[in-house]
């Protein structure tokens, strides 16, 4: 075998990265793990604060050393594999920035009524619309203001030479559509720093390109109300005198004096701690927790100076390492130190740390700001801020011009001439940004901001300082909350799901293929590594459908070894020794398992492109998947049966048990006479199911309606039909009530105040879900779901969709199916080489996809309660990825034989590859068919409608290769078919 050195080598590195890269995995799972142990309290409670501290204590502390590496706590969550938020529970929040405010802000905020009308007609028009709030108000516009120019409500003093009386319409809304753009990218920076400082670890902030939204991912969070006002609150920009540190007094010294003294008193001897004669093995534990907490925190009494002095970085000001901020913190919250305080004194951190020169330190400075009796109130604000840009200065280096209106202008004059060789502090959501000296009094609102900056700290700056004067409010118009229960709940039916397809696989393989089966499952292990390792690696999260999509793998990447198996047998039949056999089997399988993973590699990649979500999750994992896959089974298992096989044709290495040594071999169906009957059976059963459709509809789910849901817990059964009659008074009809994985839970649906996205609509829905609920059944509502008592009910998860968000979606979901057909035509077009192909491959897939929803329609009016939303859309594509698959296949072995025998007796031909291939396709669709049945049993009602799809769609997928595509190119070679008929005339 060539190349196998080569194949050893990238094993054994891929395989030595994986393990290092979820070594972290495990690494912090036990650290964790301690966690929970040290903060376990007398009454078997976990105290989370004590375990939020204990985890912060070592943030920043080398916890893992791997050869001769260290690694703090932080770099390991970083790298760690982690855990979605269904799997955990927490909250997902897509979040808008609203453009209305960016618009009237950079109008100066007119009371012309033309203007006034325009922006409230177009805010009413983004309800329901895909289009660009931008867009829409310029058509309100001229709708309302026929042939008046924009510049006569822009061309104001503050956007001075940028926007004239001259300026034509398509100037300005290149200028809008910037100003637009900027404030995305500032709340995004904002709502980054925000979340960053909010004390969940790994947090997850995105843009969504080509959108005005935020996504935001917080697992593990209990206060959602938190959340929303966190990040829906408006960014506050000030400018504060500084105060230096030779201006405190003797303030920081007495409240060194404070904490040297009271730790003196505490009482720390080790004499007077209990005998460990009969302490437990749990206490023994947390005792050794406690000891090994005390030994990395610097607050450690031993100390006769507090950290205040010890810690400080004498060379930086009031300055401290980044991880020593949480004992600092801990000191400056203390009310007894606090006191200690001027009162005309605040304490604020810088918003990121420096690095000294020469040095790997990250040091952050603690700013003392002047506020006058503690007020709020800055002596300048920033919504005095007109206009602020990245300008390059005198020397050329980045800086920063900032223009004030008059009022600014007068009070920045009198700020800045009393602090003449002192700092004036920029201040946004109580961190400092930059604290520049003043060099001399500024008489005009016009100034220069200079430093040590880079280009781009000058223009975050920049862009940070118009937070006063163009506010970009954001609102939640999509929002999911997962409780920890579902969470745990979904972990424990995705490992369910994962052993239970991987041990039927197994058995399978060894039962079929003997020792070859021994040597698939070994790629299969492999393969399942590989995609960890690598989810690891990418610090991606695992989620419910990643898992899925593992499990799918499971059963798609047996696929290439059933090729190679089959082929192998296939020249043992025709007489080939086992070396030869061998040799043959893979040589001739590769191009077809090489051209049935790049088409369902194209679909991941657009599910990946287009998809949102969960659906992201799951197009990683299948690309990532098929790829490690495509290795393992292709080379890996190549080099194992080259060693098996060493001793030549005496090797003991077999591909089939007795029992399957000539099953399904020697077949003679005539497929193709039967296409027609074919044809009828597919268009009656679609055109029933799309009938049924059309009569009752779909069930779609809220990502494409919009609205908002609520997983609802019952004590004890209920049942839905009597919910949803009692709840449909309180919601004027527009409710659906289903049950949802067991007749005590039960997912609520409502359309309800649909177009309101405020938190004040929020609530009103929740109050009367809970009332409803509560009148019709008589239960009581409680937060607790985890104990539900007798005659209780918890709303254990939520989420909500706007209906701008649900058309997105639509769109997003219709723009993957194109674009994916159109991928695969042109794929199969450049390798066959002929458009029949590539058209029969595209009829076969759109069959496939109606055949499902037709198959959803029918199962719907026989009372399945399936919901077509974005994860159906994922197994429409899977089904696409996997029906291509075979159909590839198919037409490999078709190009084989008239490459050996031309086009002659073509249907013969085709006839011929198919019976050859059944073989492949029967025992891949069995083995994908057993880990889809473990989901649709074990997967829970999350993934019911996906693994639905995906049955049906391997099932139609497996009879369309053989019925529909395979038929339709011979009905589209016409041509060739006629001069065979010719011939036989002829002869």
């Amino acid at each position: 075998m060539q190349n196998k050195g080569v194949i050893v080598f990238l094993t054994v590195v891929i395989t030595g990265l994986c393990l290092y890269y979820l070594s972290f995995t495990f690494v912090s799972s036990g650290i964790q793990k301690q966690a929970t142990e040290y903060a376990v309290e007398a009454d078997g409670n976990v105290d989370f604060a004590k375990r939020r501290s204990y985890l912060d204590s070592i943030w920043r502390e080398p916890v893992y050393n791997f050869l001769g590496a260290d690694f703090t706590y932080q770099e390991i969550k970083e790298t760690e594999l982690g855990l979605g938020l269904d799997l955990q529970g927490g909250m997902h929040v897509t979040l808008e920035v609203s453009p209305v405010e960016i618009v009237k802000g950079l109008a100066g905020n007119p009371k012309d009524p033309g203007f006034n009308q325009a922006v409230d007609e177009a805010r009413e028009a983004a309800k329901t619309s895909t289009e660009k709030y931008v867009d829409l108000f310029y058509s309100a516009w001229q709708s309302n203001n026929p042939g008046r120019q924009l510049s006569s409500i822009f061309a104001t003093a503050a956007n001075r030479g940028r926007i004239s009386l001259e300026s034509s319409d398509a100037e300005i809304l290149e200028i809008i559509d910037t100003e637009v753009e900027n404030a995305i990218e500032r709340s995004f920076n904002i709502l980054r720093t925000r979340i960053d400082r909010f004390g969940t670890s790994q947090p997850n902030i995105q843009r969504i390109q080509g959108t005005g939204r935020i996504q935001v991912e917080l697992p593990g969070v209990d206060n959602q109300e938190r959340v929303r006002n966190l990040l829906q609150g408006v960014a506050k920009l000030q400018f504060w005198e500084v105060a230096e540190v030779n201006e405190l007094g003797g303030s920081l010294d007495a409240i060194n004096a404070a904490w040297v003294a009271d730790n003196q008193n505490a009482d720390t001897s080790d004499e007077d701690t209990v005998s460990t004669e009969n302490m437990t093995e749990e206490d023994s534990l947390r005792n050794a927790l406690e000891k090994q907490l005390a030994e990395i925190d610097p607050m450690n009494p031993s100390n006769d100076v507090s950290p205040i002095y010890s810690l400080i970085q004498p060379n930086y000001g009031l300055a401290y390492q980044v991880r020593d901020t949480i004992i600092i913190n801990r000191i400056l919250k203390n009310p007894d130190y606090k006191s200690l305080l001027p009162r005309d004194i605040k304490l604020l951190w810088g918003v990121k740390p420096f690095v000294p020169e020469g040095t790997d330190l990250e040091i952050l400075e603690l700013y003392a700001i002047r506020a006058p009796r503690g007020a709020d109130q800055a002596p300048l604000e920033g919504d005095v801020v007109t206009d602020a840009r990245q300008v390059l200065d005198q020397t050329s280096r980045p800086a920063v011009s900032m223009q004030m209106n008059a009022e600014g202008a007068r009070k920045w004059r009198s700020l800045t001439g009393a602090n003449i060789g002192r700092r004036i502090a920029v201040v946004l959501d109580d961190y400092v940004y930059t604290a520049p000296v003043v060099n001399g009094e500024i008489p005009t609102g016009q100034s220069e901001i200079s430093g040590s900056f880079t280009l781009q700290e000058a223009q975050d700056l920049a862009n940070i300082l118009k937070s006063g004067s163009l506010p970009a409010p954001t609102q939640i118009v999509e929002e999911s909350i997962i409780g920890p229960t579902l969470g745990k709940e979904a972990q424990g039916q995705g490992i369910i799901s994962m052993v239970a397809g991987l041990v039927l696989v197994v058995l399978f393989m060894v039962a079929y293929y003997s020792k070859g089966g021994l040597v698939a499952i070994a790629a299969l292990v492999f393969n399942i590594f590989f995609i960890l390792g690598i989810l690891a690696q990418l610090g991606a999260a695992l989620t419910l459908p990643g898992i899925a999509g593992i499990v799918l793998t499971i059963g798609m990447s047996i696929d290439a070894n059933v090729l190679i198996f089959e082929r192998i047998k296939e020249e043992l039949r025709n007489g080939a020794g086992l070396l030869a056999s061998i040799n043959a089997g893979y040589n001739k399988a590769f191009s077809a398992i090489l051209d049935s993973n790049v088409t369902t590699f194209l679909t991941g990649a657009i599910l990946y492109a287009l998809g949102q979500g969960p659906v992201k999750g799951f197009a990683i994992v299948l690309m990532i998947g098929i790829a490690s896959s495509f290795f393992s089974a292709v080379f890996i298992t190549r080099v194992i049966v080259h060693w098996m096989s060493k001793k030549g044709e005496k090797s003991s290495i077999s591909f089939a048990t007795p029992f399957a040594k000539n099953a399904l071999t020697g077949l003679n169906f005539d497929f193709l006479s039967k296409r027609k009957t074919a044809y009828l059976i597919s268009s009656a059963i679609i055109i029933v199911g799309l009938a049924i459709a059309a009569v009752n509809g779909l069930k779609f789910g809220v990502d494409f309606t919009g609205g908002r849901s609520y997983i609802v817990a019952f004590e004890e059964p209920v049942v839905p039909s009597e919910l949803k009659v009692g709840l449909d008074g309180e919601f004027d009809g527009s409710v659906e009530v289903k049950t949802y994985g067991a007749n005590n839970v039960l997912k609520v649906t409502t359309s309800y105040l649909i177009n309101e996205d405020d938190d004040e609509s929020n609530r009103q829905v929740e109050e009367k879900v809970k009332e409803g609920i509560a009148t019709v059944t008589g239960f009581s509502f409680t937060d607790n779901a985890e104990n539900l008592g007798t005659g209780q009910f918890a709303i254990t998860g939520s989420s909500k969709v706007g209906a701008t968000v649900a058309d997105d979606i639509k769109t997003s979901s219709a723009e993957a199916m194109i674009v994916a057909l159109i991928a695969i035509f042109l794929y199969i077009l450049v390798r066959f080489r002929k458009w029949q192909f590539s058209l029969a491959s595209i009829a076969a897939l759109v069959h496939d996809t109606l055949f499902v929803i037709a198959a959803f329609a029918i199962a719907t009016a026989l009372g399945a309660t399936f919901e077509i939303d974005q994860v159906f859309i994922a197994a429409i594509l899977t089904v696409i990825g996997y029906s291509i698959n075979d159909t590839v296949i198919v037409f490999d072995r078709i190009r084989e034989n008239i490459e050996l025998r031309g086009t002659g007796k073509l249907v013969n031909i085709f006839n011929e590859a198919i019976n050859l291939t059944l073989g492949r396709t029967l025992i891949t669709s069995f083995t994908t068919l057993i880990v889809v049945l473990v989901l649709l049993i074990f997967g829970g009602e999350v993934l019911r409608g996906f693994s639905f799809a995906l049955f049906i769609g391997i099932l139609v997928g497996t009879y369309s290769s053989v019925y529909i595509a395979t038929p339709i190119v011979v009905d589209l070679m016409k041509k060739e078919l006629d001069k065979e008929k010719e011939a036989k005339k002829v002869a």
